[in-house]
C-alpha cells in the first residue's frame, strides 16, 4: 500500500516548480539588507599596470 505519487502533466510540473521559486524568493527579500554578511572573493586592487614597455625592450 505505499502510496504513489499523483501523475501531473509537465506544464502543471514547472508552474509548481515557478511558484516554489517566487515564494523562496519573497522570502529572502524580507532578510536581505543592503550590507551583506557573506564572504567575497577578494579582488585584486591594482586595477592599472605600469607601462614598463621601455624596460621590456631595453631602450
Amino acid at each position: 500500500m505505499s502510496e504513489e505519487p499523483k501523475k501531473i502533466s509537465l506544464a502543471e510540473a514547472m508552474k509548481q516548480k515557478l511558484q516554489q521559486k517566487k515564494q523562496a524568493h519573497s522570502q529572502d527579500q524580507g532578510k536581505q539588507d543592503h550590507f551583506s554578511t557573506e564572504t567575497k572573493k577578494m579582488k585584486s586592487q591594482i586595477k592599472k599596470r605600469p607601462n614598463n614597455q621601455k624596460k621590456r625592450t631595453g631602450v
